[in-house]
C-alpha cells in the first residue's frame, strides 16, 4: 500500500483563470506567478496515481488569505475526495484571519475533511500564537484532525515559496500543542536534526515529517539519517505532486539501504495509521 501524503490539486476554473487570480492572493502569486509552475486537477492526479502505483493521495489546499478562493478550493477538494472515494483524502484550508474561520472549519468537517493544510503562516499571514489560531488548533485537536504545515530551511538556496516557517517556528508550535497531530512538510525544514536534543525529541512525540520535494532539497542520505534519529515511524512519503512526479521519490527510496519494514512504514503504513485507514 502506497500513500502519498502531500499532493496539490485545483479546480479547472482556477487553473484556467490563473493569470487573472495572481493579484488576488499573495500565496497563490508567490507559488504560481511562473507559468512553468505546474498545476493539476483531480483527474490529473488520479492518472498519475494509476501510472505510478499510488493507492491513496492526500490532497492539500494552499495558504489562501482570500476567503472566496479558499472556500472554492476547499469545495473542490471535498468534492474530489467524494468522487474518488477511497483514493483521495481531503485536507482543507482554514486561515484564522479569514472571514468566519470557525464556520468554515465546521463546514469542511461536515464535508469529510480529515485535516487542515498546507498552512503557510508567513504568507497568509497569521500569527501562530494568536487567540484565533489557538482556538482553531484546539478545535482541530478536539475533532481529531491532522494539521499539516509548510516548513522552510533556514539555510540553503532560495526558491519561490520557501518562506520563513523555519524549525524554531515549528518547534514552538509542537511545544504549544503536544496532543495535536502535526505533520511538517519537506522534512520540517531540518527540524528532525535537532531531535538529537532531548527536549526537542520530547516535543516531537506527536509530530511527523513528510518527504515532499526531497530531490530539490536534500541528498538521499536524509532518509537514513532521520530514520536513525527519530525512527522510520515518523516519516511519511509525500511527493508534492505536480511539482514532482510521484514515482520520482519512490524510485529514490528503492535505491536506499533501508530495511523492507522501514520502507513499508514510510510508503504507507504510517499514513494509514494517522488517517485511521485499514491496510488493503
Amino acid at each position: 500500500m502506497v500513500v502519498d501524503f502531500h499532493t496539490h490539486i485545483f479546480p479547472p476554473r482556477v487553473i484556467e483563470k490563473r493569470a487573472d487570480l495572481l493579484e488576488k492572493d499573495p500565496c497563490f502569486k508567490t507559488l504560481y506567478s511562473n507559468p512553468k509552475a505546474r498545476m493539476a486537477t483531480a483527474e490529473d492526479l488520479i492518472s498519475s496515481m494509476e501510472r505510478d502505483g499510488i493507492d491513496i493521495s492526500v490532497v492539500l489546499n494552499i495558504g489562501w488569505s482570500n476567503s472566496e478562493l479558499c472556500r472554492e478550493t476547499n469545495d473542490y477538494l471535498l468534492e474530489s475526495a467524494a468522487r474518488y472515494s477511497g483514493r483521495l483524502v481531503a485536507f482543507c484550508m482554514v486561515n484564522p484571519e479569514m472571514n468566519s474561520p470557525f464556520e468554515e472549519l465546521e463546514r469542511c468537517l461536515k464535508g469529510g475533511a480529515r485535516g487542515i493544510g498546507e498552512l503557510r503562516p508567513d504568507l497568509q499571514p497569521f500569527d501562530p500564537a494568536s487567540e484565533k489560531t489557538v482556538a482553531i488548533l484546539e478545535l482541530a485537536k478536539r475533532y481529531g484532525l491532522i494539521v499539516l504545515s509548510h516548513a522552510s530551511e533556514p539555510v540553503g538556496h532560495l526558491y519561490p515559496g520557501k518562506g520563513q516557517v523555519t524549525p524554531d517556528v515549528l518547534y514552538q508550535l509542537a511545544s504549544r500543542f503536544p496532543e495535536l497531530c502535526l505533520v511538517f512538510a519537506h522534512w520540517g525544514g531540518g527540524l528532525p536534526f535537532y531531535a538529537l536534543m532531548p527536549e526537542v525529541e520530547q516535543a516531537l512525540q506527536n509530530v511527523f515529517f513528510d518527504t515532499a520535494a526531497t530531490p530539490f532539497l536534500y541528498r538521499e542520505a536524509i532518509f537514513g539519517v532521520v530514520c536513525q534519529i527519530l525512527g522510520s515511524g515518523k516519516i511519511l512519503f509525500g511527493s508534492d505532486f505536480p511539482l514532482i512526479p510521484q514515482a520520482r521519490i519512490i524510485r529514490q527510496m528503492g535505491q536506499l539501504d533501508l530495511s523492507r519494514e522501514d520502507k513499508e512504514r514510510i510508503l504507507g503504513q504510517n499514513a494509514l495509521h494517522l488517517l485511521k485507514l485499514e491496510q488493503r
